[in-house]
């Protein structure tokens, strides 16, 4: 499979295998539900799916790997099998679960913590020649909402860029397999959130696609006072 970047904004769908997603109504309870959510993403010009078994909502607490990988290979393995030429991303930051997920079928690792949560993720993504997804974060997703600060919240996080896509080059993968998101909402204020939309023209600079997490978050409510 391939994904062309770069002529069009692709849409990723999000497919919550969670009990505990941040948003309610994103949650899937079985193959069947799994499988309607997936086709009508599809059909309604999904170009990614993304899976995620673990909630990283502000709060949350991680899970162990085997309960991890219990909710995601099955899922990532029966949605290969019903769409064969859909691009499948798996949301983990855990290596033994990205080399599981990319073995299963997934394109993309789409990692919220940049590399830095597990020391295994970098080598397994090298390994696995699955596309990155190489997201800023400020703390875990634990404690990331209580009182997050910047200097300067672009240039902050450019820094950081510049920081992790070194470190990710050092492990063995390729730049041109990186998708950079700036992660509203992980680690920001709503100001922030509004920074970073404002100025998504400077991400840019690294020459890689940008990847932006905006739907359903608090801010855009509270910014439009609903």
């Amino acid at each position: 499979r391939s994904l062309t970047l770069g002529k069009k904004t692709a849409v990723m769908g999000i497919l919550n295998l969670t009990p505990d997603s941040f948003y309610e109504g994103s949650r899937i309870a079985g193959e069947e539900e799994l499988l309607r959510r997936a086709a009508a993403m599809t059909k309604g010009g999904a170009d990614i799916l993304d899976l995620g078994a673990e909630s990283t909502r502000p709060g949350s607490e991680p899970l162990p790997p085997e309960e991890e990988m219990e909710r995601l290979i099955p899922a990532i393995r029966l949605l290969r099998k019903e769409f064969p030429d859909t691009v499948i991303s798996a949301d983990t930051w855990k290596g033994r679960v990205a080399g599981e997920a990319v073995n299963a079928g997934a394109d993309i690792i789409n990692d919220i913590s940049g590399l830095a949560f597990d020391p295994e993720l970098p080598r397994t993504a090298a390994e696995s020649g699955a596309a990155l997804v190489l997201s800023h974060i400020q703390g875990t997703p634990r404690d990331m909402q209580k009182n997050p600060k910047y200097d300067d919240t672009v240039k902050d996080i450019l820094e950081y860029f510049d920081e992790r896509l070194k470190a990710a080059e050092a492990a063995g993968i390729d730049r041109e397999r990186i998708i950079i998101d700036p992660g509203i909402g992980f680690g920001k204020g709503a100001s922030d959130n509004l920074k970073i939309l404002r100025n998504l023209e400077a991400f840019r600079i690294f020459g890689r696609p940008v990847m932006v997490g905006h739907s359903r978050k608090a801010f855009i409510g509270r910014t439009l006072g609903l």
